[in-house]
């Protein structure tokens, strides 16, 4: 049943503005309302100037240009995949999958796009499914990075050579960007790269073609998210932040289409 003031989420007229802001971490309902009077706040690309505003959650809403999150039934989850661990919730073939790191949420989380079961780092756990698409779908261009230890030293004709592109079985493919940092020892070498494709074990696949078999392989970077200090097999929520870049892409792509 609706409450006397109307704010029941079941209202077809939406909630307050001020209201939605401060349920979604923003800031308190009082500094909410400054931030709108001060026209830092849009709703569906129009600056709000009144608090008494209300919105639906299929509204899109920005503080300064970054998108807030209206529908606090998604879920955004960072983990760090371990090596051994399939992407997957639910393998066929009995290997570890993702379902062990989803038990604590009461959400029914799914991966955004895949790491192959011997490439550890960033993945996004999440209910979104629009996110999901955009986030992992080649034709938005969200880069992903990662840091490579490879066998051999790596030249600078080599980096080169990634960013021009490597003809595949599948194709050619190149690189956004590349870069050596480093010798690991004598005989291998650190490289980081930053792509946004999504074909299948893509970066092994280039260095193998490159003469620089993989060792080791993380994604440390997803979009605008940076795996930072998590520890292997742990997760986290998105901080506010870190949703808002996210929501901001979706908007964006939206907005494109």
């Amino acid at each position: 049943m609706n409450n006397a003031k109307g704010e029941s989420p079941s209202n077809p007229e939406g909630e307050r503005l001020q209201k939605v802001m401060a349920a979604a971490g923003v800031a308190s309902r009082r500094v909410s309302e400054d931030l709108i009077y001060q026209g830092r706040v849009a709703v569906n690309g129009k600056v709000v100037e009144e608090a008494g505003r209300r919105v639906r959650p299929t509204d899109r809403v920005t503080v300064d240009g970054s998108a807030i999150q209206l529908d606090t039934t998604k879920r955004y989850v960072m983990l760090n995949k371990p090596v051994g661990v399939v992407s997957s919730m639910a393998d066929e073939n009995g290997r570890p999958d993702l379902r062990q790191f989803t038990g604590n949420y009461d959400e029914r989380l799914f991966n955004v796009g895949r790491l192959d079961a011997q490439t550890s780092g960033l993945i996004i756990l999440t209910n979104d499914g629009e996110m999901a698409h955009v986030l992992a779908h080649p034709s938005f261009g969200v880069l992903k990075t990662y840091i490579a230890k490879v066998e051999g030293i790596v030249s600078a004709q080599t980096i080169a050579q990634l960013m021009k592109g490597i003809e595949l079985d599948d194709g050619p493919i190149a690189v956004d960007k590349a870069r050596a940092l480093g010798r690991a020892s004598n005989e291998q070498t650190m490289v980081e790269l930053t792509l946004h494709s999504g074909r299948n074990r893509i970066v092994r696949r280039m260095m193998e073609a490159a003469g620089h078999p993989v060792i080791d392989l993380v994604r440390r970077q997803f979009g605008p998210l940076n795996l930072g200090s998590l520890s292997a097999g742990r997760t986290r929520n998105l901080t506010k932040v870190e949703l808002g870049a996210v929501l901001t892409i979706v908007r964006d792509a939206g907005d494109q289409s």
